[in-house]
């Protein structure tokens, strides 16, 4: 049987002054703030990973 893929859940703590840009810019957008940040790490990933900055390692499974 095969199982299906499971979102991972991550404790962030931001500065007041970030955290509040981040809430002000989903309510400006009309979503949850956990779902902007949750896009904005997948972007900065996606970014990194393009820029040659991060590169995944073969085999892990994290």
């Amino acid at each position: 049987m095969s199982q299906k893929p499971v979102s991972k859940r991550v404790l962030v703590t931001l500065p007041d002054t970030v955290a509040a840009d981040l809430e002000a810019w989903a309510e400006y957008q009309g979503r949850p703030t956990a779902n902007l940040a949750a896009f904005l790490i997948e972007l900065g990933l996606r970014q990194a990973k393009a820029s040659g900055e991060f590169k995944t390692l073969e085999g892990t499974t994290k």
